[in-house]
């Protein structure tokens, strides 16, 4: 691939205006952009690996000479590498490097291991990004290994979980092998049944005739007992656990076929089936390498946030020396120096003002300039140059990592919707073993002779692989539509939920605005001064942590004491000491203690002592997201009806759901104003959803029928929420109703589709019209049918996510 004059050969960034890097490579002058480049390129084209830059398609990641001696900490390598079993020498670990853009990165990284003494074995992975790497400990170091990488551009941090990182992979291998047995073997068999079919007047000599049907038997035999495996070790469990599965109906379908094929082929009988077996083993199990890869893309989501910490920090002492530990040596208070292009070990304030990437947490594509004081989170990665981070939070309590697990207890749920379908498809099992049974005496009856040939079409034809596959395939899709969006669902029962919402609840602050209110006007109406009143203020919102915090932050004098005894009483203020007097901070009648009476403008904020006296009075003012009218109007455009419930001023809501058009809306509402209104609307017949970001909206969250946060919000809120909006964008509500209700439609048709396909299939195969081959195609098509429309829902969220950049890039 060439590159444009003023790029840089091996990493493609524009060159620098002045002290461009040149090298010769095969004969002809290169430029580098620094120096890094330029030694990679010369090590790529001195061992032999020139290659490489005629096979890519993008240039690699910018080449970096850095120390990767932490990677060497034995607490490191005991926690993420494998042993390799009686050979104590050598030592395995599985890395990412997000740096391997196509085919000829792979191609490079393993020719450049596989040159290094010491290295054991190399596996690279193009399209996942993992490379598996095995090597000698007596004779080369991991960080020697990783540093020649990072020569190359290629850094790389740890995967998640190394041991099921490798249970995965057996399971994919095993199913690929299984899958590609299954294949040959089906080909063959039924190369070879086309010869046994094609002798329509029986003139095939009987030696002949046999030999065909020992060779197909000695074919689809491993096909039945390898590549069948999944679905016999599935009848084992299910008849273990006495229930009647799909794994079961397959498995036994499969046996009969095979089996009476085989005593047909030993006793010379006119009929074999073993085409009809291998064909249903080979479809089923691509229909089930399908499914898997919906899940797998379901499940991509928690693997980046996942992999989104490093696997280790520098720490800074208190004389300014760096030390690099592992994260689980980290505690609250240590201070950490985060580099650029690096990700931040765990969530704390900036000490440095700082560019930082939020997109895998918030979904912002744009960098986020972070002012110290600020919060950052774990799994940002820092943008421009180094900056220092004081730690607040480690491990299991950072925000990343209770979100991970939140959704991977989601996942691991079985939705509703999924348990009645299993439901529904084991009593279908049961009433096809009576049907199967039924025919069976109605053709010894009949024709005793076809009785067993019609009996294995009908249990093959109405196996309802397609009903038991119609829901999870749509809901594992549509869960990667929604991680497209930028949407996480958290509760199992989300979706289903979204999509029969008719009412929205919005919260104001935070939600419909940016949660970034400033302060426009102050006014000392006590002895107290103003600056020593927006002091006091400070002092008693910091420690909230409620978005009106913002509005007072740095203003006064910076001499106070940090308020103590700070209590929180959500919809009504805050009260609390500050140097050992006690003040409140809120609307009138709370700040007054007269409750029920109101104050000259009424979205002011009072500052009042202890015994209800008013030092002052803050006006303050939060504008609308920038989208805030484009996600209404989506909203109504899926016919819903809108309501406002906040805790703010009635002047203040007013304003607000003016400019958007919002006829309905609540202010002054206390979370158990907001609750009971949500009961009001579910006792009308309403299905109710509701969006908030707060401390005071949890209660509301956790009693709507599904609830939304936003990734901004307090941990609080999403813990109750059903599902969080991972970025700033309001539109992506709308955006995710109408998932939801898509994936309604395709379930439906799913189950539409599957139902009549049995209802009209069973029959025609009880009347003896279709043949078991025909009816292990026509049951394997009725289930990627309904697996290819299931996959409809991730090319339509992959639609509407492009939308929805595009809109955001014009604000």
């Amino acid at each position: 691939m060439a590159e444009g004059a003023q790029d840089c050969w091996h990493c493609g960034e524009p060159l620098p205006a002045e002290g461009a890097e040149t090298a010769l490579l095969d004969g002809a002058p290169r430029s580098f952009c620094c120096k890094g480049c330029a030694a990679a390129a010369r090590f790529i084209g001195d061992h032999g690996l020139g290659d490489y830059y005629r096979l890519r398609s993008l240039p690699a990641g910018r080449a970096r000479s850095e120390s990767m001696a932490q990677w060497d900490r034995e607490d490191l390598l005991g926690t993420h590498c494998l042993p390799v079993d009686g050979k104590p020498d050598l030592r395995e670990i599985t890395v990412l490097s997000d740096d391997m853009r196509c085919a000829a990165c792979a191609w490079l990284i393993d020719r450049t291991l596989r040159r290094e003494p010491g290295v054991a074995e190399v596996g690279v992975n193009a399209v996942t990004g993992r490379i598996r790497l095995r090597w000698r400990v007596t004779e080369t170091r991991l960080s020697r290994l990783l540093e020649r990488l990072a020569e190359l551009g290629y850094r790389v941090h740890l995967a998640p979980d190394a041991a099921r990182e490798e249970a995965r992979r057996r399971e994919r291998r095993s199913l690929l092998i299984r899958l590609g047995v299954a294949a040959l073997g089906t080909m063959q068999a039924m190369m070879l049944a086309e010869a046994l079919y094609l002798d329509f007047d029986r003139q095939m000599d009987p030696a002949t005739r046999d030999f065909f049907r020992w060779i197909t038997w000695l074919v689809a035999t491993p096909v039945v007992f390898f590549g069948g495996w999944p679905f016999l070790a599935g009848m084992a469990r299910e008849l273990r656990g006495r229930q009647l599965g799909m794994d079961s109906l397959i498995a036994s379908s499969v046996l009969l076929a095979w089996a009476a094929s085989t005593l047909e082929t030993v006793r010379g009988g006119p009929h074999v089936w073993f085409d009809a077996a291998v064909m249903f083993v080979f479809f089923l199990l691509a229909a089930r390498a399908l499914e898997r890869l919906a899940r797998q893309r379901a499940n991509a989501v928690v693997e980046r946030l996942a992999r989104a910490q490093p696997g280790s920090a520098v720490r800074l002492g208190h004389d300014g020396q760096r030390e690099c530990v592992p994260l689980a040596a980290l505690v609250a208070g240590d201070q950490v120096l985060v580099a650029a292009g690096e990700a931040v070990p765990a969530d704390g304030r900036v000490l440095d003002p700082g560019e930082f990437d939020e997109s895998l947490l918030s979904g912002e594509s744009r960098p986020v300039l972070r002012q110290p004081g600020e919060e950052v989170l774990a799994g940002s990665t820092c943008l421009t140059r180094p900056v220092r981070v004081e730690v607040t939070r480690t491990g299991a309590q950072t925000r990343l990592s209770q979100l991970v697990r939140t959704i991977e207890t989601a996942q691991a749920e079985r939705p509703p919707l999924a348990r009645r379908a299993d439901a529904l498809a084991h009593r279908f099992v049961a009433g096809l073993l009576l049907a199967a049974a039924t025919t069976v005496l109605i053709w010894l009856w009949v024709d005793p002779s076809r009785a067993l040939e019609v009996t294995l079409a009908v249990m093959v034809i109405s196996c309802p692989c397609a009903l038991s596959l119609a829901i999870p395939a749509a809901l594992a899709s549509a869960q990667t539509g929604l991680s497209r969006l930028g949407v996480l669902s958290l509760r199992a029962q989300a979706l289903e939920r979204l999509a029969q919402a008719d009412v929205v609840l919005l919260d104001k602050t935070g939600t419909l605005t940016l949660g970034q209110p400033r302060l426009q006007h102050a006014e000392a109406l006590g002895p107290l001064s103003t600056e020593r009143a927006l002091a006091i203020a400070a002092a008693l919102e910091e420690a909230t942590g409620h978005p009106l915090a913002t509005a007072f932050a740095g203003l006064g004098p910076p001499a106070l004491r940090a308020a103590t005894a700070v209590e929180l009483l959500p919809g009504e203020g805050v009260r609390g000491r500050v140097d050992g007097r006690e003040y409140r901070i809120g609307h009138f009648a709370f700040a007054s203690g007269r409750p029920g009476s109101t104050g000259k403008g009424d979205e002011a904020l009072y500052l009042a002592d202890a015994q209800g006296r008013l030092l002052a009075r803050f006006l303050v003012r939060d504008g609308l997201r920038p989208d805030a009218h484009e996600a209404v109007a989506a909203l109504r455009k899926l016919g819903l009806a809108l309501e406002i419930v906040s805790g703010d001023a009635g002047a203040a809501v007013a304003e607000v759901a003016r400019e958007l058009g919002i006829g309905r809306w609540h202010a002054r509402q206390t979370p158990e104003d907001k609750l009971a209104r949500v009961r009001a609307l579910q006792e009308a017949g309403h299905r109710v959803a509701m969006i908030g970001d707060g401390i005071n909206d949890a209660p509301v969250l956790a009693g709507a029928d599904v609830s939304l946060a936003l990734a901004r919000g307090s941990a609080l809120a999403h813990r109750a929420a059903d599902l969080v909006i991972t970025g700033d964008r309001l539109g992506r509500l709308a955006d995710a109703i109408e998932l939801a209700r898509r994936t309604r439609r395709v379930i439906r048709q799913n189950l539409a589709w599957a139902s009549a396909y049995n209802l009209i299939a069973l029959p025609f195969a009880m009347a003896g019209w279709v043949a078991p081959w025909l009816a292990a195609l026509g049951m394997t098509a009725s289930s990627l049918l309904v697996t290819a429309n299931a996959l409809r829902l991730q090319r339509a969220a992959r639609r509407t996510g492009r939308d929805a950049d595009a809109a955001a890039r014009l604000h």
